[in-house]
This record gives C-alpha cells, structure tokens and sequence, in this order.
C-alpha cells in the first residue's frame, strides 16, 4: 500500500497498537517498506490458523478503529485482505514419495 509522507506518523503509529493488540491474540504483523519507493509498504499478518486472522476473526471495537485509521492513513490495493498459505518446503521422507 502507499502512506504519503505526511501520514506516514500516523499509519506506523496505528500499525504499532494494532500490532501490540494481535500479540494478545496470538497474532503477529510485520511491516516492510519498499527501499525503491518508501512510500511503499507491505503488511504481513500472520495468525495461528485462518479463523483467527486480522482480516477473518471478530475484532474488538479498539481493534476496529486502528483498521479504520490505518485504512485513512494509507491506500490500500484491492487485493490487500486476500489470505494467503504457508506452503510446507520440508523435504519429504523416501517413505512418503513411495506412496
């Protein structure tokens, strides 16, 4: 997503209280900003299983307006509630490849 220079403050200030609010959730969320364009940033979320995700589960009303004022902070591309998968990189065992 894109944060202007002028509402950077607020978007990492709204990021971090998200933030300390999903840790309690078991939670975490990671932001990243692109060293080509630092007005580019990703948010990585990640939770224990996909019913407790930032952008699936029940949220309380605080984490409610964090989102709110993240999303007046910056602008985000339609794709950015789209859930994603781990995608196990384990070499798999001579025993599991013979079935």
């Amino acid at each position: 997503m894109k944060v202007s220079p002028d509402r950077e403050p607020e978007y990492l200030a709204a990021i971090r209280e998200l933030a300390a609010l999903a840790a309690r959730r078991n939670q975490q969320i990671w932001v990243f900003r692109s060293r080509q364009d630092p007005q580019t940033f990703l948010e990585f979320s990640e939770s224990p299983t996909t019913m407790s995700h930032r952008n699936v589960a029940s949220r309380t009303p605080d984490e409610l307006r964090l989102e709110q004022r993240l999303h007046n902070a910056a602008a985000y591309d339609h794709t950015a509630a789209d859930l994603w998968e781990e995608v196990p990189l384990a070499v798999a065992t001579s025993e599991e490849t013979e079935h």
